[in-house]
């Protein structure tokens, strides 16, 4: 096998080719690859369409533009979809730049749901809404941070592997979430989820989802000062780096891992109270709808650049709610407008390799 494996490198990286590691490329043309992936990805799924439908490709891809930005109503959707991927993904960031695989954002956001929902129901006639408000704030913020720092805790007592702990970690919470689902469930029971009336995120200037998108857009901002000019952002990359460089420069390895989960844990729970108290002014199992995985595309497309990550989640929601607008008016099942979006998502993953390399062919010296 081992043969065989050497074989096929020496003909792709000798004979024929060689792979050669970019230096740092400006952004403009890095974003100008991806643009020419998406380019390219369009036009192979034009390819797909006609093969398995009799579609037309550019009605199609009319109609999944018109059902991302067809009506105000949609564009406010869009950007409201956009912001709470963009704040999970903010989230999972501070935890990947320093090499810790956070992979349990999903079950932090529903941590801080959960704690947002707990105080709606049991706190919501006994509070004023301001009041009750930064108490559903806050209490999302610590519980999510604490939902973050179990893992971390047991990555720097006894050096257990992060990325299974934070998955097996979303299982738990969706469990206990689904349990409570049910027991506040209307009537009592059904599993209807209850409607969360007390404590709702109020409307700026006639907008529902303003106010969600103006919270994370401060949060972009702030995390982009605190990993770029603060000095535990530059303790977050260094431990990145190499451990071992840390402590030998005086850094706590231990107390930046568990600060940068609490944190990361923190960020999630704030998009848990946003996506409760905010926008669907109910809990349930599936509030997360898989962001928590989603993010972390989002996080590495944007090299863990919060500004990045802006354009990047914009991208991603766009293009689930236009293939799933596909879906609808063309009366396919949800798999075609997923083989689309996979294909465009593969695309643009595909296109951080000729942003990171570039393949030098031996015979015509040529640069790809």
């Amino acid at each position: 096998m081992k043969k065989i494996e050497n074989f096929f490198t020496s003909a792709i990286t000798g004979s024929l080719a060689h792979i050669i590691k970019r230096d740092d490329i400006v952004w403009w043309k890095a974003w100008g690859i991806r643009l020419i992936a998406i380019v390219l990805a369009l036009i192979v799924c034009g390819i797909v369409t006609v093969s398995l439908t009799d579609l037309n490709p550019l009605e199609m891809y009319a109609t999944m533009i018109d059902g991302a930005v067809g009506t105000s109503r949609l564009v406010w959707n869009l950007f409201q979809n956009t912001a709470i991927l963009l704040c999970v993904s903010l989230a999972v960031t501070p935890a990947f730049k320093m090499k810790f695989w956070n992979i349990g954002a999903e079950g932090q956001v529903l941590a801080g749901g959960l704690a947002t929902a707990s105080c709606m129901i049991f706190l919501g006639e006994k509070l004023p809404t301001p009041l009750l408000i930064l108490v559903m704030l806050i209490s999302s913020i610590l519980a999510g941070a604490l939902w973050g720092l179990v893992p971390a805790y047991f990555k720097t007592r006894f050096n257990s592997n992060e990325t299974l702990f934070t998955l097996m970690m979303n299982y738990v919470i969706i469990q206990i979430v689904a349990f409570f689902t049910l027991e506040w469930s209307m009537p009592k029971g059904s599993g209807t989820p209850r409607t969360l009336e007390f404590g709702q995120l109020p409307t700026l200037f006639g907008q529902k989802y303003l106010i969600n998108i103006l919270i994370v857009a401060l949060l972009t901002a702030l995390v982009y000062i605190y990993l770029k000019y603060s000095k535990q952002g530059y303790e977050i990359s260094v431990v990145g780096e190499s451990e071992k460089t840390a402590r030998y420069i005086g850094i706590n390895v231990k107390k930046v891992i568990l600060r940068t989960m609490a944190i990361s844990g923190a960020l999630c729970g704030i998009a848990g109270f946003l996506l409760v108290a905010g926008t669907d002014h109910s809990l349930k199992s599936d509030t997360a709808g898989g962001r928590g995985f989603t993010a972390i595309m989002v996080s590495w497309l944007a090299k863990f650049n919060p500004i990045f990550m802006i354009f990047t989640s914009l991208l991603i929601v766009f293009l689930q709610k236009g293939a799933s607008k596909i879906s609808e008016v063309y009366r396919l099942n949800s798999s075609f407008s997923d083989i689309i979006t996979g294909i465009i998502i593969f695309f643009i993953i595909g296109s951080e390799f000729f942003i990171n390399y570039r393949i030098k062919f031996n015979k015509k010296e040529a640069n790809v």
